[in-house]
């Protein structure tokens, strides 16, 4: 991965800012993927952009990753720690964008679903159903042909089941044991709005260090951007110490 410099970083806060969370999303998986164009960052698997997603935060921020969650038994706080790199993958870690699935004489190839096709299955009367006419490639049975429409429900559950094993970074679900009470919670870790929020922090926090650069020595953003942290904190020292 291409780590993106400090302007670039701005460049996609400063896009995000006014953008949906959907929006978001995207520009942060462009930044992780540049290789990738913006038709194609949608139809990759979901669990492949989440993925890389947590190789972003990884290379931006760390490994080590703060995570508070609200008990839902007893309300307590809890806080603890994730690590970026094990849900990060290499490139030949991906998912296979293909399954296959044969049940009782149906055979079926299904696409992994991408972001693209939970957008457009979220908006419909029956998700289940847009997602099957969206990602079912082939269907057949008995050697003819099968429309998505007619898989019965145990190849459908069969479906479902395949494309989880095969992606299964696409529903990342925590289950945390309280230490005040003892029950689980169990919720969705979204690491899209999970790396906004510290790439948002962060831009702040370098406007701030621009601001008081720029003041003390003149310089110019690019100027003060082109700088590496570590001599950025110099600098800033310095002028604490002036």
């Amino acid at each position: 991965m291409a780590i993106t410099g400090a302007a670039g970083l701005l460049a996609a806060w400063e896009a995000g800012l006014a953008a949906p969370p959907a929006g978001r999303a995207l520009l942060l998986h462009r930044t992780a993927r540049p290789d990738l164009d913006d038709g194609t960052l949608p139809e990759l698997p979901v669990g492949e952009r989440e993925a890389d997603l947590f190789a972003l935060r990884r290379a931006l921020f760390g490994e080590r990753m703060q995570v508070r969650l609200e008990c839902a038994a007893c309300g307590a706080d809890m806080e603890f720690e994730l690590d970026a790199g094990q849900f990060a993958r290499t490139p030949g870690d991906r998912p296979e964008p293909v399954v296959r699935v044969e049940h009782e004489g149906w055979r079926v190839v299904f696409r992994l679903p991408g972001v693209a096709d939970l957008t457009v299955a979220a908006r419909t009367a029956d998700p289940r159903a847009a997602l099957l006419a969206r990602c079912v490639v082939a269907a057949e049975h008995g050697g003819r042909a099968v429309a998505a429409a007619d898989l019965p429900a145990p190849v459908q559950r069969r479906i479902a089941e395949a494309a989880e094993a095969a992606d299964p970074g696409a529903d990342l679900t925590l289950s945390v044991a309280c230490p005040e009470c003892g029950q689980a919670t169990r919720a969705e870790l979204d690491i899209a709005s999970y790396l906004w929020t510290e790439l948002d922090a962060w831009a702040r926090d370098l406007l701030l260090d621009v601001h008081l650069l720029a003041t003390a020595y003149g310089w110019s953003e690019p100027e003060i951007l082109a700088l590496s942290p570590l001599r950025r904190r110099y600098y800033l020292e310095l002028c604490a110490d002036a």
